[in-house]
């Protein structure tokens, strides 16, 4: 087995070319204006393309619409529930696997928040992740249990 130097190595057949060579006249097949075509900014000297640009047309991070503010990445899909409501759903254990399965939240729905607006008078056991204050007081107020989970 032989050992492999840096001498050894080289391009493989066909990676690399003859560089362009410009301004030797017109024999060269690169002669006159060298490649650079008649007029214009890319035939003047010292002429670097900015970043972005796209020869005039708009460049596409004008064209796009930009986003605002900052987007959460975890963010959880809460399905909020009035205390008013929960009389009305003929179920004894209020829960979020429960609502959904009588499709009363969305199935995409990670959370379940209950909020005080209205009145219960039958007694039922919540199980959520928030409870407003409010809704607490009205569902014991009525015999029922709050569960956090």
């Amino acid at each position: 087995m032989t050992n492999i130097t840096l001498e050894d190595l080289k391009p493989a057949e066909g990676a690399t070319g003859k560089s362009k060579r410009v301004g030797r006249g017109r024999s060269s097949g690169h002669g006159k204006t060298s490649c650079r075509g008649n007029n214009g900014e890319g035939q003047r000297s010292g002429r670097a393309s900015k970043r972005g640009f796209e020869g005039g047309q708009m460049p596409a991070y004008r064209r796009l619409p930009k986003l605002k503010g900052f987007q959460i990445i975890n963010q959880r899909n809460y399905a909020q529930i009035n205390v008013g409501r929960l009389a009305d759903l003929n179920v004894e254990e209020i829960s979020l696997e429960s609502l959904k399965a009588i499709r009363k939240v969305h199935p995409s729905c990670d959370g379940l928040r209950i909020l005080g607006n209205g009145e219960i008078k039958k007694a039922v056991t919540v199980k959520a992740s928030y409870v407003t204050p409010s809704a607490k007081e009205k569902i014991e107020a009525a015999g029922g249990k709050v569960e956090l989970v």
